[in-house]
This record gives structure tokens, C-alpha cells and sequence, in this order.
């Protein structure tokens, strides 16, 4: 099927113009789209524009705050507490990782942790902003519970995603971000919406049993750690997910495990938990750069097994759809995705439409 596509500019528009109808005020629906927007520049569809609806009917509901500004509740010269007021998850997110990036810059490392907050997109958008400032920059949130973990049947942990930004020599950098889970939930969601079955090892049934059905993943099962199963080293993956909560909702004294609200269901705020980490490598051996250039290189110039196939880094991948679009000049989105958020526009009043009179082949 064809695709639509549409320039960053739109998109960001269009998501704001969203935002703002259900009473959004209008910088915080500025941060939301350029998370959601920068999510699918980056190739990570499921974490954009697919999401804009979920933010929609939160506001929309009351159950997330259209007014106020998070606000610090501990602080030292290195850490913080913060509370986000129920506001936006990027609102929230934004903000720490601003204050830790301050704090890296005063005394070497800033960890915000912060509660009272709401699902912010990609991970990797904070973790990225301590590039900026030639810093290492870490992210990680809790989320509704999604992930069965090993052994188990029930939903418990949720994709629970770790980022991390290095920078090296001439605007290079090793970018890690990734769900705890084999997959993000919006990806078994795109295939569910498209009629394709899952790859094995994304998810469960209701009875724990790996299945390619995404239907049946989304209704009564649930993801997976990464690994798959425990003979393949999921419980690797249910460890991690468990080492993000300890850094969310167990610090920040958030909502943690299944005790965070179900994923969709809007009957109590979300309260989530969320870590930003700032590190300024000054404060450590000189060279860090020098040395972050060399091992990226190790990896990219070794010897691939496959000749067609080179080895990447973290965040090369990224970087390879970032300029796709670029040089495409927009976003390709699936059709089918564009259509159900002009439906969820015309909802609530809101036009201009996204475009799609602009069609490129798969």
C-alpha cells in the first residue's frame, strides 16, 4: 500500500492544532508534537503520530492536566525531586532534563527523578538533548503494565524503555533507545491495525504461550520481556524492566508496577515515574570523545558476516531515517494511520487535515 508523505512542519502543526482544541495550552502542545514528530523522524512510528489520540482523549477526559507547571519538591546540587502535576509526559520530561542538564554543568551529574507524570514519547528525546551540551544522557520511565515476565501469565512491568545518548567526534554519537520488552506495544498495534501477524517472540497469549497473533497479544496476553522466553534469556529483559522501575516509580515514589493504571483505560491518573540523568564527562578521564570515536568505529568498520549487511551502533539505524526523510522531504506515513487521526481531527473540530495527496510506493 502507498504511503503519504507529509512534512515535519505539517505534522507538528496538525498535532498542536489537536492538542489546543481540547484545551491544551499552546507551548505545552508545541512540546508534545515536537516529541511525537521527532519520534517518526527517527523511525519510531509507534511512539508518534499513531500515539496523538492517546493525548487526545487524556486531556480531552480531564484525566491529564491542561494547566500548571511541574515543580521541584527536593532538591541538592546533584539531584532532585520533581513533581509534574499530572501535566503532559514531554511537559514533565522536558523540564528535568533541563534541570539535570544544569545541574551536569555545575557539579558533573544531575538525576531528576520525577512522579506525577504522563506516557512522554521516546525516551531517547531527553537523552538526546545532553548532546547538545557534549553530555551523556540517560532517560527511563515506567509505564501501564504490558509485559508478562518470565514464567508469569499477568501483565506486571511495563515496556519500561532505557535510553542513552555519548557523544563522540564531529557531531557522532552512540544513541541506545529501547523498550525492556521485545517490541513497544505500538508496534504489535501497527500490525494489528494492518492485518499482519507478529514475529514470534514479541508476545503472549492469556495463558503465557508465545503467539504471532497480535489480536490475541492486545486481548488478554501481553509483550514479552526482551529475549522471548526464559530459553532464550527473557528473564534478562524482565530484569531490566525491573531495574527501570526501581529508577521510576520506586524512586520517585510514583505508581509502579501493577499498580499503575491500565494502558488505555483513563479511570485514574496515570502517576508514572520517570529518571533523567545528565553526565558531563569533563568531570572524568580526558579524551571520552576521542575514545567514544574509536569504539563506534571498531564496530562500523569490522567485518560484517553478512557482505550486504554492515554492523551499526545504537542509534545508526535512527540516524539512516533521519535522513531518508530529509532527503525526501517529509515523513511517509502508512495510510491507514493518517486516515484514522483526521478522523480522530474532524472529532473534535480541528482543520486543516493532514495532507495525502502526496503518495509514494512502500
Amino acid at each position: 500500500m502507498s504511503r503519504c508523505l507529509i512534512s515535519k512542519p505539517e505534522v507538528q502543526g496538525f498535532i498542536e492544532r489537536c492538542m489546543v482544541a481540547v484545551g491544551t495550552q499552546p507551548h505545552h502542545a508545541r512540546s508534545l508534537a515536537e516529541v511525537l514528530v521527532e519520534g517518526d523522524h527517527r523511525g519510531h512510528y509507534s511512539h508518534g503520530l499513531n500515539r496523538m489520540d492517546m493525548y487526545v482523549k487524556d486531556v480531552q477526559s480531564g484525566i491529564c492536566a491542561k494547566d500548571g507547571e511541574p515543580v521541584v519538591e527536593k532538591e541538592s546540587a546533584a539531584t532532585a525531586l520533581v513533581d509534574g502535576k499530572n501535566l503532559l509526559g514531554p511537559v514533565v520530561g522536558n523540564f528535568c532534563m533541563n534541570l539535570a542538564i544544569k545541574k551536569a554543568k555545575e557539579v558533573g551529574i544531575g538525576w531528576v527523578v520525577a512522579r506525577g507524570s504522563n506516557h512522554y514519547g521516546i525516551a531517547g528525546y531527553y537523552a538526546l538533548q545532553a548532546l547538545k551540551e557534549n553530555m551523556i544522557g540517560m532517560s527511563f520511565t515506567n509505564t501501564s503494565p504490558l509485559v508478562v515476565p518470565t514464567r508469569g501469565k499477568e501483565c506486571t512491568l511495563g515496556t519500561n524503555p532505557i535510553s542513552v545518548a555519548a557523544p563522540a567526534n564531529d557531531g557522532d554519537s552512540f544513541v541506545l533507545d529501547m523498550a525492556t520488552s521485545a517490541v513497544a506495544l505500538g508496534k504489535v498495534e501497527l500490525y494489528e491495525r494492518r492485518g499482519d501477524p507478529i514475529p514470534e517472540g514479541w508476545g503472549c497469549d492469556a495463558n503465557g504461550k508465545l503467539s504471532t497473533d497480535p489480536k490475541k497479544v492486545l486481548s488478554g496476553g501481553g509483550l514479552v520481556p526482551i529475549g522471548g522466553d526464559e530459553a532464550t534469556g527473557g528473564y534478562k529483559g524482565y530484569g531490566l524492566g525491573m531495574m527501570v522501575e526501581v529508577f521510576c516509580g520506586i524512586l520517585a515514589g510514583a505508581q509502579y508496577s501493577n499498580h499503575v493504571r491500565t494502558w488505555k483505560v483513563t479511570d485514574r491518573i496515570a502517576n508514572l515515574g520517570q529518571c533523567f540523568v545528565a553526565i558531563n564527562p569533563e568531570n572524568f578521564a580526558p579524551g571520552f570523545s576521542d575514545r567514544m570515536s574509536d569504539l563506534l568505529s571498531i564496530h562500523r568498520g569490522m567485518e560484517p558476516a553478512d557482505p550486504n549487511v554492515p554492523v551499526l551502533t545504537a542509534g545508526d539505524p535512527e540516524r539512516m531515517n533521519v535522513k531518508r526523510c530529509d532527503d525526501m522531504g517529509g515523513i511517509p506515513y502508512h495510510m491507514n494511520v493518517v486516515n484514522y487521526m483526521n478522523d480522530c481531527a474532524k472529532n473534535i473540530g480541528v482543520s486543516p487535515l493532514l495532507p495525502c495527496d502526496n503518495l509514494i510506493s512502500n
